[in-house]
């Protein structure tokens, strides 16, 4: 049985390796094509789990373990992982910027811009818009914050 709650992911999505993911990533793959596997996906709960294990292989050199750059850096690395063979990588960090929950991820994406060079990245928001039908308009007062 899998571990993700539809409930609060809505559609899981398998990959061909086993990989659930959210539908987000089944969306992808039809789109683009192209086969995602589990390495196309990685939560906050994989990425701080790797971390834990590098500190408990000493891979940490007994250091305090931190966000910046412990947590940043398995982030950058998983995207590169999942970058291999790969001409073109869309990364889509979930979440709401401003929740602390994502900050980890906005800013290792922040310093792929340095690490890859600023001409190899492009950055997209995108954020809800409500149409309100009964007063006939969109509201973009939630976005402005």
């Amino acid at each position: 049985p899998g571990t993700m709650s539809p409930f609060q992911h809505g559609e899981v999505f398998v990959t061909e390796d086993g990989g659930e993911t959210d539908m987000d990533l089944g969306h992808y793959e039809r789109f683009t094509n192209a086969r995602m596997s589990r390495l196309n996906n990685f939560t906050s709960g994989r990425i701080y789990h790797a971390v834990i294990m590098k500190e408990r292989r000493g891979e940490y050199l007994g250091k305090t373990v931190q966000v910046i750059p412990h947590v940043t850096d398995e982030i950058k690395s998983s995207i590169r992982q999942a970058a291999q063979d790969a001409d073109v990588v869309i990364v889509e960090v979930g979440g709401t910027v401003g929740d602390i929950e994502s900050l980890p991820f906005l800013e290792a994406i922040r310093q792929m811009r340095y690490d890859v060079g600023s001409e190899n990245v492009v950055y997209v928001h995108l954020t809800l818009l409500p149409y309100i039908g009964a007063a006939g308009e969109v509201k973009t007062k939630p976005t402005q914050h």
